[in-house]
């Protein structure tokens, strides 16, 4: 089971976050308490740590920056992100991310 994924519909995700900005490279690393911990290499100032997660998922999930959006947490390291255009595929591999499975 996978508290940090949440399903909405057949096309859409929400991925409940702990993001950790100023790392030295982007990615996913494992599980945070019921959050999926993302690293950014992107500092935590003037959103661009915001807009580097939103174009690190969209690249991830193959989908345009535009299906990503952030639903809550804007100015803070717990976020939540709805991914728009996510098949069974996808779905599948999200689940995989805390696993080590990449």
């Amino acid at each position: 089971m996978t508290p940090w994924l949440s399903v909405q519909g057949e096309e859409a995700v929400v991925l409940t976050l702990h993001i950790q900005p100023g790392a030295k490279t982007t990615g996913f690393a494992g599980r945070h308490g019921d959050a999926l911990k993302v690293r950014l290499a992107a500092p935590p100032v003037d959103g661009k740590a915001n807009a580097a997660l939103i174009a690190y998922l969209a690249r991830f999930c193959a989908v345009p920056k535009a299906a990503v959006a952030l639903v809550s947490g804007y100015s803070s390291r717990s976020k939540r992100v709805r991914i728009e255009g996510v098949d069974a595929a996808l779905r599948e591999k999200l689940r995989t991310l805390d696993t080590g499975e990449r």
